[in-house]
């Protein structure tokens, strides 16, 4: 059932080429590294060019994550628990986001986008604490450029056996899962780190 409507629902996207990649990116039904990857499938038979499907691919995803940054702004914490899954956004993936927003603070906007689970919903709690909409779309798209170039890269790579792309990818996906979680996690002493500085110089002020 599921493999009949992807099938169907690319066949539709091939003919829109870039809107339609940019289009399924915003409703992201399908994961972006699946449509990604058939981008590059269709770069692969000439359809579209590579530099015009990452600009679609990037379009497409910052807009989704506009969408949920302004829906955690405007809508708050309890709209989202409450219709959060019709986003495909569970409360334990909104609380989980909002968990590493809390620790590691704005910069997580772009390490967890290469986070499974965390790398969707981390928009919302930016939106919720009011996050710099111009410091949280350059993180956004910073991170969104690589990710689509590495997919769209994959895909046409694989040419027709695009669909193996997550047995592919696996690696890949890996190592950048460790080095974001290894980046993460220098982002969060570095804060520390300048935080207690701060803090003394504060300190020895007042003495």
């Amino acid at each position: 059932m599921m493999k009949t409507f992807i099938a169907a629902a690319f066949a539709y996207l091939s003919k829109l080429g870039y809107i339609g990649i940019a289009s399924a990116l915003m409703i992201e039904i399908i994961p972006s590294e699946v449509v990604l990857s058939y981008a590059g499938f269709l770069v692969s038979q000439g359809k579209i060019n590579f530099i015009g499907a990452v600009i679609a691919g990037t379009i497409g995803g910052v807009i989704a994550q506009i969408f949920l940054y302004l829906l955690g702004s405007y809508g708050g914490r309890p709209l989202l628990m409450r219709y959060g899954k019709l986003l495909l956004i569970s409360p334990k993936h909104l609380k989980k986001s909002e968990v590493w927003f809390s620790n590691y603070g704005a910069g997580v906007v772009f390490f967890a986008r290469f986070i499974p689970v965390i790398r969707h919903a981390i928009s919302i709690p930016a939106g919720i604490t009011k996050m710099a909409f111009t410091r949280f779309t350059l993180y956004t798209v910073s991170a969104i450029v690589p990710w689509s170039v590495l997919f769209i890269y994959l895909g046409e790579t694989l040419g027709n056996n695009w669909e193996e792309i997550n047995q592919v990818s696996g690696s890949y996906v890996k190592m950048v899962l460790l080095l974001s979680v290894i980046a993460c996690g220098l982002y969060f002493i570095f804060k520390t780190i300048r935080k207690n500085k701060v803090k003394s110089k504060y300190e020895g002020l007042k003495k």
